[in-house]
């Protein structure tokens, strides 16, 4: 059966590519763009995109790639740069992406609040939509997004039924399967209407994706760490350009271990620190004895350096939180704990347990690959076996809360070799819904070690943790407040023009009747 859908799916694919050509694109070659005419006979995931969302019926399908290749050759979405929009619209922060759904697919923001309709901006803020999805399109080729559409503070002046029609054409012509769901966002009443007509656009099926919520609800799709406070959330990021914001993951520093030199270099530093934290506490002997240790070290072979450090990073304590994932059991759980820069602390570590039966490939990716060396960062796991992945700041970067951090891992056969070409070759063919995926966060602990809490620590940070939730139940109670006396406003201004129109219509209604009788 696999196999026959296999074969339907190559026929029906092999018919799109042999029918546009003939059919649309030989007539006027000069209708759509060179590039991406290329693209779609080479690219089967793009072209299985549009059957797809046709139902496999082809003639639809070829209709749809028509429209939405017309559409980027006049957006020139190949040719979209960061310089090709205009600085003040991405310092504005209204549309960016950032954060992850439950269900792993990446948050694309539209803040309506900062959108004012001006036709003379319309086709900068169209191409602004266009580039970020083209950006991400073509680094996750096929993964679906889910839009956050956030409403709050919007008013009638943001009401822009052109603007919404085309994101609506977006996902429904020019990036189909795409749309993982629209999450809808405090939405007020005044916009009820309005979105009556936006579901007529998106047909039955697309409408089911659309999801109204307030802060009550909107945690069933996106937990509190990528929402914001006024959503609710306890997400400290705040936009700023430049430079983009684009948090995908990316392969961190040395990837298959450490550049050599680096980690020689932070060896000798390792135990030139080791060094000197014990020469405070032994006797002038002891201090000369290790000196010459210290010294002698710089003569040691690269092996011997390695299995000091990994000696030294065994004398670390295991994290305490795990969490229990079908191939891997990861710890920490949720948080990699960093000291700052006055605590001194460097590394933090990350513990695989393979709890399969099966090899199991893995490897780590960050947010922010610059910032991190991490040790090793691919390789495998023996069934049963555990493994220290070691996490250190490269080059005095500074640890940022907003840094992520994600574990892949996935079974190989018996027969597969674990080296880094068989390792290379495993993550081009694995099938994506085979690949487990678990997200870390940062979290800066200002004096303790980077991998354990004590009891006080754990105290403090609990106090940290209430002081923090009440702050933000506070901030919850003054906004809403202020929404109510938002809503208070509203309906005055609403009973003010219900009264205005009924003085109207009774005026009328006497100069109607004057004039009837006069």
């Amino acid at each position: 059966m696999t196999e026959y859908h296999a074969q339907n799916k190559a026929k029906l694919i092999s018919e799109t590519r042999r029918r546009f050509e003939a059919e649309y694109v030989t007539d006027k070659p000069d209708k759509y763009d060179p590039r991406d005419v290329e693209r779609l006979q080479q690219d089967d995931n793009w072209v299985e995109s549009y059957l797809v969302w046709r139902h496999n019926i082809v003639d639809e399908a070829l209709k749809m790639l028509d429209e939405s290749f017309q559409w980027r050759k006049e957006m020139c979405v190949n040719d979209l740069t960061e310089s090709s929009i205009p600085r003040w619209l991405l310092e504005i922060g209204g549309i960016y992406l950032h954060g992850y759904d439950k269900e792993g697919n990446k948050l694309f923001w539209i803040r309506v609040k900062y959108h004012v309709k001006d036709h003379k901006t319309m086709l900068d803020k169209k191409k602004l939509i266009a580039f970020w999805l083209e950006r991400y399109a073509k680094r996750e080729n096929g993964k679906p997004i889910t839009v956050m559409l956030d409403l709050s503070e919007t008013g009638i002046n943001s009401i822009d039924m052109d603007f919404v029609r085309f994101i609506i054409n977006c996902f429904k012509v020019y990036y189909p399967k795409y749309l993982s769901k629209m999450v809808i966002f405090d939405m007020p009443w005044i916009m009820n209407a309005a979105f009556k007509i936006v579901k007529s656009w998106l047909g039955p099926e697309a409408v089911s994706l659309l999801k109204f919520t307030s802060k009550s609800d909107i945690q069933d799709y996106v937990s509190v760490e990528y929402l914001p406070p006024h959503m609710g959330g306890t997400d400290p990021f705040k936009y700023s350009y430049p430079p983009l914001v684009d948090d995908d993951f990316q392969t961190p520093l040395c990837e298959n271990g450490p550049i050599a030199s680096e980690d020689e270099a932070s060896s000798k530093e390792d135990l030139e620190s080791d060094g000197k934290e014990t020469l405070e506490t032994v006797s002038n002997e002891e201090q000369t004895t290790l000196l010459k240790k210290i010294n002698l070290t710089e003569h040691t072979s690269k092996a011997e350096e390695n299995e000091k450090v990994d000696s030294k990073m065994k004398a670390f304590k295991k994290p305490l939180s795990v969490f229990k994932g079908p191939l891997l059991h990861i710890s920490p759980a949720e948080e990699l704990y960093f000291g700052s820069t006055e605590s001194g602390e460097k590394k933090t570590l990350i513990v695989l347990t393979n709890v399969t039966k099966n090899i199991v490939a893995f490897k780590v990716r960050t947010t922010a690959p610059e910032k991190y060396r991490v040790k090793p960062s691919n390789s495998s796991c023996d069934p049963g076996a555990s493994v220290d992945i070691v996490v250190s700041p490269h080059g005095g970067l500074t640890v940022s809360a907003q840094d992520r951090f994600l574990i892949m891992a996935a079974e190989m056969e018996q027969s597969s070799g674990t080296g880094p070409a068989e390792l290379t070759q495993f993550w081009k063919e694995v099938p994506r819904n085979k690949v487990m995926e678990h997200r870390l966060r940062c979290h800066i602990v200002e004096s303790s070690k980077p991998t354990t809490l004590t009891l006080k620590d754990s105290a403090l940070a609990m106090s940290d943790k209430t002081s923090e939730d009440l702050y933000l139940q506070l901030n919850r109670l003054l906004e809403s407040n202020r929404k109510l006396e938002d809503q208070v406003q509203r309906c005055i201004w609403f009973q003010q023009l219900l009264l205005s129109l009924t003085m109207l219509l009774l005026a009328f209604v006497i100069s109607f009747f004057y004039l009837l009788y006069s």
